[in-house]
This record gives C-alpha cells, sequence and structure tokens, in this order.
C-alpha cells in the first residue's frame, strides 16, 4: 500500500471518530440554537455550551410546570383592540404610549399565567417558546424612555410590538406601524416651522395559528 493511500485511510479515520465524539454536540448545539435562538448563544457565551444546554432543559421543565396557557379568542380581541389605542396614542405621546404598551405585554402574560409579578422568572420563562422576540424586547427595554428620541421609541414599540404579536397569537397591524410612525418620527417641523402630525389608521387584525 502507498504511503499516500495510508495517509488517506488515516485521515478517514480521524474523520470518522470527530464526527463519533463531536456529532451529538453538534446535534444538541443545533436544537438548543433552533429552539432558544439568541437565548441560548448568550448563555453560551457565560457558561458554556454544555451548561447552557443544561440549564435551557432545566428552565423548559419550571416553565411546562407553570400551567402557561394561551389566550381565548375574546381575550385576543380585546388585547388587540388596546394595542391598537397605545400605537395611535404615539403620535401625541411618544414616550407614553411605549410605557402603556409595555404594561400591556405585562398583562397578557399575567392573564396566560406567566409569573408576572416577578420579572425575573417571567424573562427566564419567555426565553423558553418565544426566545427571539425576547432578545428584542431586552434591547428595548435598554432605551430610557423619558430621553430618548421619537426614532428611538418607534422602534421601541416595534419590538415590543413582535412580542405582544407572539404572546396573544394575532397579528396588530404589521403595515400601519412601520411606514406611518417612521414618517412621523422625521417630520420635525413644516415649511412654516410648526410640527406636522400624521394620523395612523389602524389596520385589521389576523388570526395565525401557532
Amino acid at each position: 500500500m502507498s504511503t499516500g493511500a495510508i495517509v488517506g485511510i488515516i485521515i478517514a479515520v480521524i474523520i470518522v471518530a470527530a464526527v463519533v465524539v463531536l456529532g451529538p454536540a453538534l446535534l444538541r448545539q443545533m436544537r438548543m440554537r433552533r429552539q432558544f435562538g439568541p437565548e441560548y448563544d448568550r448563555l453560551a457565551k457565560e457558561l458554556g455550551s454544555r451548561k447552557a444546554a443544561a440549564e435551557l432543559t432545566a428552565r423548559q421543565r419550571r416553565v411546562d410546570a407553570l400551567g402557561i396557557h394561551r389566550l381565548s379568542a375574546e381575550q385576543q380581541a380585546r388585547y388587540s383592540g388596546e394595542w391598537t389605542a397605545v400605537q395611535e396614542r404615539f403620535v401625541d405621546a411618544p414616550a407614553a404610549a411605549v410605557s402603556a404598551a409595555d404594561t400591556l405585554i405585562w398583562d397578557v402574560m399575567r392573564d396566560r399565567g406567566y409569573p408576572a409579578d416577578n420579572k425575573d422568572a417571567s424573562l427566564e420563562a419567555l426565553s423558553v417558546y418565544h426566545a427571539r422576540p425576547l432578545d428584542d424586547y431586552r434591547q428595548a427595554q435598554e432605551i430610557k424612555t423619558g430621553s430618548a428620541s421619537t426614532e428611538e421609541l418607534r422602534t421601541t414599540l416595534i419590538r415590543y410590538r413582535a412580542l405582544f404579536q407572539d404572546l396573544v397569537g394575532v397579528s396588530v397591524g404589521q403595515g400601519a406601524l412601520q411606514p406611518r410612525l417612521a414618517a412621523t418620527a422625521k417630520s420635525a417641523a413644516g415649511s412654516n416651522g410648526r410640527t406636522r402630525k400624521i394620523a395612523i389608521l389602524p389596520a385589521k387584525t389576523a388570526d395565525t395559528p401557532r
């Protein structure tokens, strides 16, 4: 057997051994990233991939024991209407609207059975089945509402909306907030120096089965 063939066999054996040893770990990482998204990456960076996987597995067991449930159709309709009112309020009072949106999210969580009186426990619970919008929510929470610009508040409200929709289970005006509030944020003043207001037309809600 030639030297090249022997080298090729050795390389093949090494590759097979690596797959056998590393395969389960890679599959676990893929599964965790698929379910937990940014939350897994955050914990893996903080704790290491093995401990992060163990923590998230234990977290899922704790959350499953909470008895979290979906909203009824009546609750979905009521909360969708309340969100539309918050969205319309943004034009005249952006900071107040953002604060109201945050409160509304926690009202929904309380109705669904999340431990809403314990913020850390609730965020932990959200990370199990709402990891991706939770990541946006975490970023939005870093914005100081009292000193934020209108554009920052608009971005915050959009991020809140993503989590709100995921929790409620219905769409709440996907097209209305983004372009119209963007225009509101950019309309600093008209030709006469007076601030212009742009009306928001509430969009129809649509059921989105989960």
